[in-house]
């Protein structure tokens, strides 16, 4: 897809991410109540923001991560990998299939955050681990921290996988998958809130951003 119908596409999806942004403050405002859940998870993540701060960044893990998610992501879209390679200074894949979402999944999804929440279903579904709630907000929180943080510092340097997709295509994209974890992820952790009425909420607020700039023109 030429870069012109992306950045056009990327313009029209904008109301679309404003909604997004107005939703996930409705939801963190009926969220906000959780404490149990809340406290543990911000806590994770600051843990995170004070061994990112003072310790070096461990680009080794990010880059691993990084290249993994293109992995998983070209065998979701039943693609295949010649070629894997990370090291703290970079790292690349050689695979058969690319499109838009292979290119920039490293930026939106939290490969890490999925991976501590993975853990933890397998083990409370085979050992109950009720008793470990605290400790598992406290690592999604401190992971999807790493996830903001590292990709944060990385996007300072020019990135092939975002000047491949264009800056403003890329900019929609990597907003919506972030903003989409959150919206999902809070209220599965909190349960405070359904997927179906956030995604009415997000719907109610797109909808009128539309309207008005409709009435505008």
């Amino acid at each position: 897809m030429p870069k012109w119908i992306k950045f056009i596409i990327a313009v029209m999806l904008l109301p679309v991410c404003v909604g997004a942004g107005m939703t996930l403050w409705r939801v963190m405002q009926a969220c906000g109540s959780s404490d149990l859940t809340l406290v543990p998870v911000v806590g994770g993540a600051l843990c995170w923001l004070a061994v990112y701060q003072l310790l070096p960044k461990p680009m080794w893990i990010y880059v691993f991560g990084h290249e993994l998610t293109h992995v998983i992501w070209v065998w979701l879209f039943g693609g295949s990998v010649k070629q894997f390679k990370a090291s703290s200074e970079g790292g690349h894949v050689i695979v058969n299939k690319t499109n838009f979402l292979i290119a920039l999944s490293p930026y939106f999804f939290p490969l890490y955050a999925v991976m501590v929440v993975a853990v933890f279903v397998t083990g409370h579904l085979i050992w109950n681990w009720t008793g470990f709630m605290v400790w598992f907000h406290l690592l999604v929180g401190a992971a999807y921290a790493f996830h903001i943080t590292l990709n944060t510092h990385v996007l300072k340097t020019q990135q092939s996988d975002i000047t491949s997709q264009g800056y403003l295509f890329s900019a929609v994209v990597i907003f919506l998958g972030n903003v989409l974890v959150v919206l999902i992820g809070l209220p599965l952790l909190t349960a405070k809130v359904g997927l179906a009425q956030m995604f009415g909420w997000w719907w109610e607020s797109a909808h009128h951003i539309f309207q008005s700039i409709g009435k505008m023109f």
